[in-house]
């Protein structure tokens, strides 16, 4: 790339050429089709802004808090897999990045360095979460648990919509695995890389249900965060059981095809929660600044990108992730000056409304 990468579409393009094809087509793959993936990204478009004008808007703070820990902007980075696929520091240099920006890195259980290496080589006081799949044998999962705790983690994010893999048609096609010299590190060398597709997935749980939060709420002291909540009757159970917030997730399009953008799904959950102490966030399909602020009137605390940070990785290892975080931070930042807002708590659902409402047959029928 001659270029200076301007937006996220500039670094995806950078990893596109220059990753192993196979590597970059697991990160950028979706399910079947890949119509969920598309509508995540689509969706934003049917909302537009409503900025409000003659607001003092000299000082701009972009600053919040999740979970009671402060972060520099509601901009975090999701848990996804296997980062040395993009580069070779893979975590340890996502988790630097996040840290020098000031802001949340949930760790994958699918990761190429454990949460001890990423742990040491980061600040005390960096906020990292650690993504978990509940296993089968509680045994592992009472470890990874102790582990997170001893690492230093401050949350457990809880993946609930993979009880079985997605039908990831750029995986088939290409036969992508593991290359050797990888692994999941957080299984401490008990399973050797096979090569096959169910080791790199990682192992499945098609038995979990509610009664496994009550087993981690009984095992650990940390705050319990699900993600891949997408019904109002499911994030009400996970009230009734005690977690600290939801991540509204389809797993960025990779799982069930053909459901409906997570920024289409939020108001929902944003309503199932009001009245509660549960924290709302989202990821998928976050692009922009603009994306930023629309989840952010809906009602999400904070949000969560995935391929865009590793996108960032892949160009320059941390430099490129705190690239793509700065980019979207400066992006975000100039969306609440235009919009009229001075801080995150003025951004409310006022300042959207849907493109169905801006039709010519509604404004018209105004004169």
């Amino acid at each position: 790339m001659n270029n200076i990468p301007a937006t996220v579409a500039d670094f995806e393009e950078y990893a596109r050429r220059t990753m192993n094809p196979g590597a970059f087509g697991f990160y950028i793959g979706g399910a079947d089709s890949e119509v969920t993936l598309r509508r995540n990204i689509e969706a934003y478009n049917n909302l537009l802004l409503r900025p409000k004008v003659m607001v003092d808007v000299e000082q701009v703070s972009i600053a919040t808090s999740i979970l009671g820990e402060k972060i520099s902007s509601p901009i975090c980075v999701a848990p996804t897999a296997y980062h040395a696929l993009a580069h070779h520091d893979g975590e340890i240099a996502t988790a630097r990045a996040c840290a020098a920006v000031g802001t949340c890195f949930c760790q994958s259980t699918n990761s190429n360095y454990t949460m001890e290496q990423v742990a040491s080589s980061v600040p005390k006081e960096a906020l990292r979460w650690f993504q978990i799949y509940v296993q089968e044998e509680q045994e592992i999962t009472q470890k990874l648990v102790k582990d997170c705790e001893k690492a230093g983690f401050k949350a457990l994010v809880v993946t609930l919509d993979r009880p079985r893999l997605g039908k990831r048609l750029h995986v088939l096609r290409s036969g992508f695995t593991l290359p050797k010299h990888l692994s999941r590190a957080n299984f401490h060398g008990d399973e050797e890389n096979d090569g096959s597709v169910s080791y790199y997935h990682g192992e499945m749980y098609p038995g979990m249900t509610w009664k496994d939060i009550k087993y981690l709420k009984s095992i650990t002291k940390l705050p319990i965060v699900v993600k891949g909540i997408f019904r109002e009757e499911d994030a009400e159970l996970a009230i009734q059981y005690g977690v600290d917030a939801i991540i509204v997730s389809n797993h960025g399009g990779r799982q069930l095809d053909s459901c409906p953008a997570t920024i289409e799904i939020l108001p929902e959950i944003v309503a199932a929660c009001k009245g509660t102490k549960v924290e709302v966030y989202m990821d998928g399909g976050i692009r922009t600044g603009t994306d930023v602020f629309k989840a952010l009137a809906i009602g999400a605390r904070c949000v969560f990108v995935g391929r865009p940070a590793l996108w960032g990785l892949a160009y320059q290892g941390e430099n490129g992730v705190k690239q793509v975080l700065n980019m979207l931070n400066y992006d975000f930042r100039l969306t609440m000056t235009l919009s009229g807002c001075s801080n995150v708590q003025e951004i409310d659902k006022s300042f959207i409304a849907s493109a169905e409402r801006y039709s010519f047959s509604h404004t018209l029928a105004k004169l």
